[in-house]
């Protein structure tokens, strides 16, 4: 004979469980302790919100308002410890980036490959001549050359001309606003040819570059017209240190606030040399 049945349970309630608060196993007459489950007990104000929100999305747009969805009273959303780990992971890699966007972590980062672009190859010199691997330093710093013979000048590293070994000469090289720096001087030792150089907006060059230039053998005997344009790390003594290029004709200096004694400076490079074509536009 079967025992009193269990009362129906109360409408909107949930199942019956078994006395004690377990759970039936199936397949087995024993019951199991019922886990305390925490998660969905927090879970759910959590997307009752989501689904208010939503509710209240609609009718605000019916109504022109956010109104708050109709209903019992919400229990306050709380981030358990996992959640605010994970938050803080998220944001973690935000202050990485700002990190990396800040100024001066730009200004280290450019001038960083600006030197890795002026890293003198040696062994390249050695296997395509001086005047291609010269070339190459250019370009890959944003400078121009033009070869001897020719009209065109070179922009493009890829377009380089192909040849025997030696067959280009670099005759001219605008060095307008490009990277190259004292670390890449290197190259200019085997130019022979090089008859102007134009200086313009380079922020690396300064007086250790020009004496660099007056000091190179194959320069002193080449060059002949030298423009040095806005670069502002150049003073007096980088300017005075060319009078060792013996065959220079011209010089024009324009916009190089680091002159500071243009008169002085002036007389030493007449007297020097006398027949030089000097050219100022200094305040």
């Amino acid at each position: 004979m079967a025992g009193p049945r269990a009362p129906p349970p109360a409408p909107g309630a949930g199942p019956a469980l078994p006395q004690g608060g377990g759970k039936a196993v199936p397949g087995q007459g024993e019951l199991r302790p019922a886990r305390r489950l925490a998660g969905p007990a927090r879970r759910r104000p959590l997307a009752r919100a989501g689904r208010a929100a939503c509710r209240g999305r609609e009718v605000g747009g019916a109504q022109g308002g956010l109104q708050p969805a109709a209903g019992p009273p919400e229990e306050p959303i709380r981030l358990e410890q996992g959640s605010t780990m994970l938050l803080g992971k998220l944001i973690q890699p935000v202050h990485s980036l700002k990190k990396l966007s800040a100024p001066g972590a730009c200004r280290h980062l450019w001038g960083w490959l600006n030197a890795v672009f002026n890293k003198v190859d040696y062994e390249r010199i050695q296997a395509v001549g001086p005047d291609r691997a010269a070339s190459e330093w250019l370009l890959r710093c944003g400078a121009l050359v033009r070869f001897q013979g020719y009209d065109k000048w070179q922009h493009d590293y890829n377009g380089l001309p192909t040849g025997p070994l030696g067959k280009y000469k670099i005759q001219a090289i605008d060095a307008t606003e490009s990277c190259i720096m004292y670390r890449g001087f290197d190259y200019l030792d085997g130019l022979r040819h090089v008859e102007e150089i134009k200086l313009s907006n380079c922020i690396y060059i300064q007086d250790e570059c020009l004496q660099r230039i007056s000091e190179t053998e194959s320069l002193q005997k080449s060059l002949l017209r030298l423009m040095i344009i806005s670069c502002g790390n150049v003073t007096d003594k980088g300017i005075i240190a060319l009078h060792k290029l013996t065959n220079l004709e011209y010089l024009f200096l324009s916009d190089l606030p680091g002159i500071r004694e243009k008169e002085t400076t002036v007389q030493i490079l007449k007297k020097s040399k006398p027949s030089l074509e000097l050219e100022l536009d200094l305040e």
